[in-house]
C-alpha cells in the first residue's frame, strides 16, 4: 500500500477460522494473516480472537499437558516470525503457580511482553470454562506506540466490572478477544452490550470474534468497532476477514476500513447452517456428503444447504421409495436434483422391507401392524445410506428438524442414523421460511426450476410410512408445536405459562410429555448446527431417567 503519514495506532481486526487442536496450522494461519495485515492495511497491532492457537472450544484437550505445551510452543513460534508487528492473541497458558488460564498474550518486536487472564469464566449454556481455567484477577493496560491499550476476553465484556476497571487503569481503547457462538438475535445483543460498555467506560472498544464451524457451534465473526462518538466498522459475517481502525493516544477513532452490512433473519440462519456443514465436512476430512432425499420439505432444504455449502459435485442424493411413496415425492426429488445439478440415485427399500417382515413373521404372527413396521422402513433406509457413506467416504447427513426431534417423531437407527444433522436445531416453521428464502436466491442449474420445488413447500407434510399418512395425524399444527417447544425448551416456561399464551392445555401437556420421554432418543442423535439460545445437546442437559413430569396433572 502507499506510504502514509502516521497519525495514530493502526489496529487490524483478524477474524480467523481455526480448527480445534490443530495448533501448528492455526499458528501458521496467524502468521499469514499478520503478514497480510501489515502489507494490506499497514497495521502496527493485529488482534486475534479468544483461544486462537488452540481453537475454540478445546474442551478436555485442555486437560492434557502435551496439548497445552504445544499451544505455548506455537505462541513462541508466532513471536519469532511476526517481526516488529505487535500481535494480541488468545491462547491457553499457565500462571506462575501452574494453573491453566484463558489468556490474551501481547507480542511486540518478537517478544512476549504481557499476558492477561480472563476474569469472568462463563459456565452456562454451551460454556464450561470453570472446568478448565483459573480466573484472572487484574486488568491489563499496555502501551503500544503511545496508545494505552486495554485487554479483556469475551465474557469480561458481558459483565459490569472488567471493562470499567480496565478504563480506570488508564486504557483509552479496549480490545475484546471473543469466541462468541452464533444464535438468532445474538448480533443485536452483542452490539447493545458493547455500546453499554463504551458508555460506562468512555473508551473505544474493538471487538474481534472467531468465525467458522466447530462441531455444533458456529461462530459468525461480525467483528466491529464501537466508540463514544458512535463510529462503527463492521466486518463480514461467516467469513474470514481483516479490517482496520486507527486510534489516537486518547482513544479517538480517527479512521477505519470498509464497513459491511450484516444479514439478519432467514439470511443469517441460512449462512450459519451452510457454514456449519462446510466446516464439519472439511475439518473432519470427508470427501463429500450423502443424504436420503424423500421429496419432503426437510430433506429438500438439507439438499439445498449441502449444495450451497459444498458444491453439487460433492453431494449425492438417494431416493429410496417404498410402496407408500407417492409419485409426487419421486417427481419433486428428481426435479430438485436437476435444478441443483446433483447426482441422484434410486434404490427401492421394498426388498429389504419384505426381508425384515419375513424374518420377523414367526414372532409377529397374529399381531396387528403398527409403528414397528413403519420403523422397519426407516431402518432399512438407514442401512442403505450408511453403506454408501462407508463405501464412498461421504458423511451421511440426517434431515430431521428440531420439532420432530423434540417430540420423538423420528426413528432411532433409521432417519436419525448419520454423522451430522444440519437442521436439528431448526423448528419446522423455520424450515419452511428457509426454503422460501432459498428460492429467492436463484442460482439453479436450470433457471426455470426452484432450488426447493414449490410443491414441496405447499403440500401437507408426511413421513409416507403408511397409506395416506400425514404429520397432522400424530402432531398438533407445527405453528402451535413450535411455540410450545420454544417456550418449554428454550425459556423453561411452566405448563401454566404456556397455556396462558393461548394454547390448549391438553395439547401442551401432551407435547411436554413427549419432550420429556424422548430424551433417550436425543442422546443418540448426531451433532448438528446450533442456531437457537438452547439447542438439544450441550446446551440442554436433562436426565433420561427422571421423575419430574410437569405434564401430569398430579405432579
Amino acid at each position: 500500500m502507499e506510504e502514509r503519514e502516521v497519525d495514530g495506532l493502526r489496529i487490524a481486526l483478524a477474524q480467523i477460522n481455526t480448527r480445534v487442536g490443530d495448533c501448528h496450522a492455526n499458528a501458521s494461519r496467524v502468521i499469514e494473516l499478520v503478514a497480510r495485515a501489515r502489507k494490506e492495511v499497514d497495521a502496527r497491532l493485529v488482534v486475534f480472537p479468544e483461544l486462537t492457537i488452540s481453537g475454540y472450544p478445546p474442551e478436555d484437550l485442555l486437560l492434557r499437558r502435551d496439548f497445552v505445551d504445544s499451544c505455548e510452543a506455537q505462541l513462541v513460534r508466532i513471536a519469532d516470525q511476526v517481526g516488529d508487528t505487535a500481535v494480541l492473541i488468545g491462547t491457553p497458558g499457565r500462571d506462575a503457580e501452574g494453573f491453566l488460564q484463558n489468556q490474551a498474550v501481547l507480542i511486540d518486536n518478537g517478544q512476549i511482553v504481557a499476558r492477561y487472564a480472563k476474569r469472568a469464566l462463563p459456565n452456562y449454556g454451551v460454556f464450561d470454562e470453570k472446568r478448565y481455567f483459573r480466573k484472572g484477577t487484574s486488568p491489563l493496560v499496555a502501551d503500544v506506540d503511545g496508545v494505552p491499550v486495554g485487554v479483556v476476553i469475551c465474557e469480561d465484556a458481558w459483565r459490569e466490572g472488567p471493562i470499567e476497571e480496565t478504563a480506570g487503569a488508564g486504557a483509552r481503547v479496549i480490545c475484546v478477544l471473543n469466541a462468541s457462538p452464533f444464535h438468532r438475535q445474538k448480533t443485536r445483543e452483542r452490539e447493545a452490550q458493547i455500546a453499554e460498555r463504551v458508555h460506562s467506560s468512555g473508551c473505544a472498544i474493538i471487538y474481534v470474534n472467531l468465525v467458522g464451524g466447530q462441531d455444533e457451534l458456529v461462530f459468525d465473526g461480525r467483528s466491529f468497532v464501537s466508540c463514544p462518538t458512535g463510529n462503527h466498522m463492521h466486518l463480514p459475517g461467516f467469513a474470514e476477514s481483516i479490517g482496520w481502525t486507527e486510534v489516537s493516544p486518547d482513544g479517538e477513532v480517527l479512521a477505519h476500513g470498509p464497513s459491511h452490512e450484516w444479514q439478519q433473519g432467514e439470511a443469517e440462519i441460512y449462512r450459519a447452517l451452510t457454514t456449519g456443514i462446510r466446516d464439519y465436512v472439511r475439518k473432519n476430512g470427508f470427501s463429500g456428503v450423502v443424504l436420503g432425499l424423500s421429496g419432503g420439505i426437510d430433506s429438500s432444504l438439507v439438499l439445498a444447504l449441502a449444495v450451497d455449502a459444498l458444491g453439487a459435485d460433492n453431494v449425492l442424493a438417494v431416493r429410496m421409495p417404498s410402496r407408500y411413496t407417492s409419485p409426487m415425492s419421486l417427481e419433486d426429488a428428481e426435479l430438485q436434483c436437476e435444478a441443483l445439478g446433483v447426482r441422484c440415485e434410486t434404490i427401492s427399500i421394498e426388498p429389504i422391507f419384505e426381508s425384515f417382515r419375513d424374518t420377523l413373521s414367526p414372532l409377529f404372527a397374529g399381531l396387528a401392524e403398527d409403528v414397528t413396521e413403519e420403523n422397519l422402513q426407516a431402518r432399512g433406509r438407514g442401512v442403505i445410506l450408511m453403506a454408501l457413506s462407508n463405501k464412498f467416504g461421504r458423511l451421511l447427513l440426517t434431515t430431521g428438524n428440531k420439532s420432530e426431534l423434540a417430540v420423538g417423531y423420528a426413528t432411532l437407527y433409521g432417519d436419525m442414523a448419520g454423522g451430522f444433522a444440519p437442521i436439528k436445531d431448526v423448528p419446522k416453521t423455520v424450515v419452511y421460511e428457509l426454503a422460501r428464502y432459498r428460492n429467492t436466491l436463484g442460482g439453479t442449474v436450470r433457471p426455470e426450476l426452484d432450488a426447493v420445488p414449490e410443491r414441496v413447500i405447499t403440500r401437507e407434510p408426511s413421513a409416507e410410512l403408511r397409506a395416506d399418512q400425514k404429520d397432522s395425524d400424530s402432531l398438533p399444527p407445527y405453528e402451535d408445536l413450535d411455540r410450545i417447544i420454544e417456550a418449554f425448551v428454550e425459556r423453561d416456561c411452566s405448563i401454566e405459562d404456556i397455556v396462558a399464551m393461548g394454547l390448549d392445555e391438553a395439547v401442551v401437556r401432551r407435547v411436554v410429555g413427549l419432550i420429556l420421554v424422548n430424551e433417550y432418543k436425543r442422546r443418540q442423535a448426531p451433532p448438528g448446527v446450533r442456531i437457537s439460545r438452547r439447542a438439544f445437546g450441550r446446551d440442554r442437559r436433562y436426565p433420561i431417567s427422571s421423575g419430574f413430569r410437569p405434564d401430569k396433572a398430579d405432579s
